[in-house]
């Protein structure tokens, strides 16, 4: 004889409605992580902003932006400010809209994109973390003698540089719909409204702290950064091995 289950079939739905949502939380890559991550407008806006504030660090931008405009008016360097800002913003947006064409021009995979941007951001914290600048000699020397410090060095490469680029790039690799774009966008420009009132009113600010405690704030900045280019890292690895 033929013996009918005793749950109906109903049941078996519910329950299986019900362990859905844990059997996905399991499973979840870091890939499909951010993706939900920036499923949505303001989720998208506060992750980008969040994931490029430490590497941008408009905090460490403001020494050297307050001793290469030492000779300025407090009008002309808050245009200068204004400008860099607006710089940051068209960088990083740029890249966040041609990225995956760069990415399929290139026959770029993304994993190798994570190792790489992981590569280079690490090199940016381990800079910070020593104490060394992120310009060189040469940049250094050429911005002494410019009139416009606001594309070169100061948006480009001191706070929109190429672990910026890369991180930025590689949110936009994960986006897959207008919201998420918007989003990133608006975090963009979050971050630059950033960059212009660290820089316009930063420096009384710095001169207050110091030194001394500018270079700790730097170094956890930099340890920070050290650790998620290292996760950048290991998940491009773990993508290889998937």
């Amino acid at each position: 004889m033929l013996l009918l289950p005793t749950r109906p079939a109903a049941g078996f739905a519910a329950r299986g409605i019900l362990e859905f949502p844990r059997a996905c939380t399991e499973t979840m890559n870091p890939q499909m992580a951010i993706q939900h991550v920036l499923f949505d407008l303001p989720t998208a806006a506060t992750a980008t902003f969040l994931a490029l504030f430490p590497i941008v660090n408009p905090l460490g931008g403001i020494p050297i932006f307050f001793s290469l405009t030492a000779g300025f008016s407090p009008e002309e360097r808050r245009h200068t400010a204004l400008k860099t800002a607006l710089y940051v913003i068209a960088i990083l947006v740029t890249f966040m809209l041609l990225g995956r064409f760069v990415l399929n021009f290139f026959g770029i995979s993304l994993p190798v994109l994570k190792i790489a941007g992981g590569l280079i951001v690490a090199n940016t914290a381990w800079g910070m973390v020593t104490g060394s600048s992120r310009m060189t000699m040469e940049e250094s020397s050429e911005a002494l003698t410019k009139q416009d410090i606001s594309l070169t060095p100061m948006a480009m490469p001191m706070l929109s540089g190429p672990g910026s680029i890369g991180v930025v790039m590689g949110l936009a690799a994960h986006a897959d719909h207008f919201l998420s774009y918007l989003g990133m966008v608006i975090g963009i420009v979050a971050l630059g409204l950033t960059v212009y009132l660290f820089l316009c009113l930063g420096g009384p600010f710095v001169k207050r702290l110091g030194p001394g405690v500018m270079g700790a704030i730097n170094r956890i900045f930099g340890f920070l950064i050290l650790a998620i280019a290292v996760q950048l890292v290991w998940n491009g690895a773990a993508d290889f091995r998937g």
